[in-house]
C-alpha cells in the first residue's frame, strides 16, 4: 500500500452531531473502488483543556497514486466527498500522501 488519502477533520461545531453521523460517513469510505484498508482516529484532547488543531482523520489507502486517483473520479467519490465537506462543519483538509517505510 503505497499511497494514502487522508481526511483531516476540524474541530466540528457541534461534536455530539458530527459523531452521530460519522459511521455513515465511514460506510461511503469504504464503497471507494480500489481501497485496500481505512483507518480512522480520534484525537486526543489537549491536557489544558485547549482545542486541538485537528478532531478525528481518515486514512484510507491504495495500492499506488493511480488506484486512488481513479477512486476520486467515480461514482462513489461523487457520494463520499459531498458528504466530508457537508460534515465538516469545523473544517477540513484532505491530502494524498506517498507511504514510506521507516
Amino acid at each position: 500500500m503505497h499511497t494514502k488519502i487522508t481526511v483531516i477533520y476540524d474541530n466540528p461545531q457541534d461534536p455530539a452531531a458530527f459523531e452521530a453521523a460519522y459511521p455513515d460517513q465511514l460506510a461511503l469510505a469504504k464503497k471507494l473502488p480500489g481501497i485496500q484498508k481505512i483507518e480512522t482516529s480520534k484525537v486526543w484532547p489537549k491536557e489544558d483543556g485547549s482545542p486541538t488543531p485537528a478532531y478525528r482523520l481518515l486514512d484510507m489507502y491504495f495500492i499506488d497514486y493511480d488506484a486512488a486517483s481513479a477512486a476520486v473520479t467515480t461514482a462513489e467519490a461523487a457520494a463520499f466527498f459531498p458528504s466530508v465537506f457537508e460534515l465538516a462543519t469545523g473544517g477540513v483538509r484532505i491530502v494524498f500522501a506517498h507511504i514510506e517505510e521507516a
